[in-house]
């Protein structure tokens, strides 16, 4: 079993910054990539910013030069640091881990979420 721990959620003003972490632990081999959704009630699950085990890193076009996703390999924990947050990045943000728990096969992994609130 993999087990994802997420943490920095909250409510913050128009303008305001956040970062989000979340650690990975459990029946790892090795991880592929780690990233971050959101969900919005009514809409899918949008990707917000991945980065893979190589320090690749991609982001949606809405968060591009406002959001920055970063990953410490050796504990498993991925960050994403939000700045000049809008109204309209409120939503949940759910972890994905995307490893190996075997030499050869892999699955995706979610976190529980955390709810991001922007709002004055």
């Amino acid at each position: 079993q993999v087990q994802l721990v997420e943490s920095g959620g909250g409510l913050v003003q128009p303008g305001g910054s956040l970062t989000l972490s979340c650690a990975a632990s459990g029946s790892i081999f090795r991880v592929i990539a780690m990233g971050w959704y959101r969900q919005v009630p009514g809409k899918p699950r949008e990707l917000v910013a991945s980065i893979n085990s190589g320090g690749a890193t991609n982001y949606a076009d809405s968060v591009k030069g406002r959001f920055t996703v970063s990953r410490l390999n050796a504990e498993n924990t991925v960050y994403l640091r939000m700045n000049s947050l809008r109204p309209e990045d409120t939503a949940v943000y759910v972890c994905n881990t995307r490893a190996y728990y075997s030499t050869r096969e892999w699955d995706d992994y979610w976190g529980q979420g955390t709810q991001v609130s922007v709002s004055s």
